[in-house]
């Protein structure tokens, strides 16, 4: 069984900036881990000042769904909310947020790599590097 962190949506994919929130736990909780994926400073040891996003949006969202419901089959009761920007996102801001709850902690973890590993093999999502001299 799973429960969206976010009462709407389980995953967001959007040029909007992550927010810096804790939703309050459920009972049943006791772990959560949150993984934030910055833009680095640099690409192929080259300066850059962020990075574009770009998805095929129809299917992006089909994928993100069917993550998530293949992470619940599989992996038994969690929370997770995935956000994901699209759009140019600057050197030093994040552009994913993954945040998943479990009752303990290493499954909390394990999940948390699981998804992030499938998002990037599974969900059409690419990256183009702005590099700083194109500026």
């Amino acid at each position: 069984m799973l429960r969206a962190l976010n009462t709407q949506m389980p995953f967001v994919l959007s040029s909007d900036p992550i927010p810096d929130a804790t939703p309050t736990f459920a009972a049943c909780e006791g772990a959560e881990v949150k993984f934030l994926g910055v833009v680095r400073g640099s690409e192929d040891e080259r300066a850059i000042t962020g990075i574009d996003y770009s998805a095929y949006l129809p299917m992006a969202e089909k994928m993100m769904q069917e993550l998530i419901e293949s992470g619940s089959s599989e992996h038994g009761v969690h929370d997770v909310f995935i956000q994901h920007r699209l759009g140019f996102v600057a050197s030093e801001e994040p552009s994913i947020l993954i945040r998943v709850r479990t009752k303990h902690s290493a499954e909390a973890f394990d999940l948390c790599r699981w998804y992030l590993k499938e998002i990037k093999t599974r969900v059409p999502i690419w990256k183009r590097p702005v590099f700083a001299e194109q500026t």
